[in-house]
C-alpha cells in the first residue's frame, strides 16, 4: 500500500511568526487601552462599541462574542445604558429575546474611538505601503475566519 504523501507546514521553529503576533497584539492593545481610558471606557467596553459599530446582537451573542458569561455582559450594558451609549429591545423575531445597539451618542463616541485607533496605530500601518496594507488584511483575515465565531 502506497501513502499519499501530505504537505504540511513547516513550523514557525524560531518563534519569528508567534512573537511578532505577540508584539503586533501588545502594541494594539496599549492602543486600545489607552484610547479607552480617555474616554472613561474599560477595555471590554471599548470591544463593545466596535462589535456593535455596524451590527446589533442578541444579549446572548454578544455575550459569546466577548468571551463573557450573560450576567457580566448585561451589567456592562446596563452601565452603557445609563450612560445614553446602549439602548436595549426586543428581539424582531423571538419576543423573548433582547437586542443590543448602539444609541445615536453611542454610535458617535464609537465612530470617533475608531478613528482615534487608527490614527494612533498609523505609525505601525504607515509603514507598509497601499499593497501590503491590502495583503496584510487579507491575511490577518484568513487567520481569524478560521477561529471566527458565529457572529460576524
Amino acid at each position: 500500500m502506497v501513502t499519499p504523501i501530505t504537505s504540511t507546514p513547516e513550523p514557525d521553529e524560531d518563534g519569528a511568526l508567534i512573537d511578532a503576533l505577540a508584539q503586533t497584539s501588545f502594541a494594539t492593545t496599549a492602543v486600545l487601552t489607552r484610547i479607552a481610558a480617555e474616554h472613561e471606557l474599560s477595555l471590554t467596553q471599548l470591544r463593545v462599541f466596535g462589535i456593535l459599530r455596524d451590527r446589533q446582537l442578541k444579549m446572548s451573542e454578544l455575550a459569546m462574542y466577548l468571551g463573557l458569561d450573560r450576567s457580566t455582559v448585561s451589567g456592562l450594558v446596563d452601565r452603557a445604558e445609563k450612560r445614553g451609549q446602549l439602548q436595549r429591545m426586543p428581539s424582531p423575531v423571538d419576543g423573548r429575546g433582547i437586542h443590543v445597539t448602539l444609541t445615536a451618542k453611542g454610535r458617535e463616541q464609537a465612530e470617533r474611538g475608531a478613528q482615534e485607533v487608527a490614527q494612533a496605530l498609523a505609525p505601525l500601518t504607515d509603514a507598509l505601503s497601499r499593497a501590503e496594507q491590502r495583503r496584510l488584511t487579507e491575511l490577518l483575515e484568513k487567520m481569524l475566519g478560521a477561529e471566527r465565531s458565529p457572529v460576524r
